[in-house]
């Protein structure tokens, strides 16, 4: 391999990853609301009591109606921020986490703190990205 040809191949890489960053500027991102919920977290709609199906990083959430799909929204991953919240301080701005849906937050075990969000954050989940003590918050979110 010519070392041009070499050096061309890596400029397409790094053209790759910038797309792949450009991704997480929220571009096609859809606005809603998160509360929170606390344990017990088991049985969820999706999986029952199978605590194997939920992410490795522990950030889970149910699904509210509104992005349930029928099930379907079951081991969908979302990528989630806070934009704002009722009480200045409630949200914690410029972070931005991936959360796994394991439950329907109007079946889950444990009610949300909020009826009729988008969706419902496990309490270290939500405390990720606004205050531990608040009740709801308003996100960006969008599929990944």
């Amino acid at each position: 391999m010519t070392k041009s040809h070499h050096h061309h191949h890596h400029h397409h890489l790094l053209h790759f990853l910038f797309i792949i960053t450009n991704f997480f500027d929220f571009s096609g991102a859809d606005v809603g609301t998160a509360t929170r919920y606390s344990p017990p977290y088991l049985p969820t709609a999706c999986y029952s009591t199978d605590v194997s199906q939920f992410p490795a990083n522990n950030q889970f959430a149910s699904a509210g109606e509104g992005i349930w799909d029928n099930g379907a929204s079951c081991g969908r991953q979302y990528l989630v921020r806070c934009i704002s919240a009722s009480a200045q301080g409630f949200c914690i701005l410029g972070v931005t986490i991936a959360v796994t849906i394991v439950d329907r937050g109007v079946s889950s075990i444990s009610y949300p703190i909020v009826a009729n969000t988008t969706m419902t954050l496990s309490a270290a989940t939500f405390a990720m990205i606004g205050d531990a003590s608040a009740s709801e918050i308003n996100i960006e979110f969008q599929q990944i």
